[in-house]
């Protein structure tokens, strides 16, 4: 968690030299009283100031939502974002016009786009939150593909008696592949070769 600490002849006097420190406003903090000022005998001599510690409120969904639009803005694209966070799971959905250049060929550019979110998210958190981006629902439609894929070519190698390597796809693509035939009854898959470019292969059992 970001915080500091802060002195001032006042309580407001140190919430704002800490709000300008930490550059947030005061909805993102929480603020701790640690001495209240005291003037002293006469107002003169032993006069204490204010301290405080200010805490700085971690909101994953704010700090995806402004890192995406800091960075679609440079993009020249408007759009808008839907966020649930859920079992420290992140769901975010960007909602526009013309989506096809986030999510890239096979959805490479919308799989870098996530991981410099979850890179945001994370920065300064002791427990792990997963992001998950999604647009136009890519995410849905790719694993339906895949799964199509995965059968098509477990009866490829079935019927061939010969392995079948797939391309070379990310760990998510590929757990994808894993999980639909896991419970096949004539094939086993296995992962090989090293990242970017490791691939799955479905064996004959």
């Amino acid at each position: 968690m970001k915080f500091t600490e802060k002195t001032g002849k006042t309580v407001e006097e140190a919430v704002k030299n800490a709000l300008e420190e930490l550059n947030v406003g005061r909805e993102e903090v929480d603020i701790e009283v640690l001495e209240v000022p005291s003037r002293g005998i006469f107002g003169l001599i032993g006069t204490r100031p204010a301290k405080i510690k200010v805490t700085v409120i971690d909101n994953p969904e704010r700090k995806a939502t402004e890192f995406l639009e800091d960075m679609l803005q440079k993009m020249n694209i408007v759009a808008k974002y839907k966020t649930k966070l859920e079992n420290n799971t992140l769901n975010l959905e960007i909602i526009g016009s013309n989506m096809g250049v986030l999510i890239g060929k096979r959805g490479q550019t919308l799989d870098a786009i996530q991981y410099l979110v979850s890179l945001v998210v994370n920065k300064e958190r002791d427990e792990y939150i997963r992001v998950v981006l999604d647009t136009e629902n890519y995410r849905r439609k790719r694993r339906q593909t895949l799964i199509k894929l995965a059968n098509k070519l477990a009866y490829k190698a079935k019927s061939t008696s010969r392995d079948v390597v797939l391309e070379p796809m990310n760990p998510y693509e590929r757990r994808i592949i894993h999980a639909a035939l896991q419970n096949h009854p004539h094939v086993v898959t296995k992962s090989k070769g090293e990242e970017p470019f490791r691939k799955v292969v479905i064996e004959v059992k």
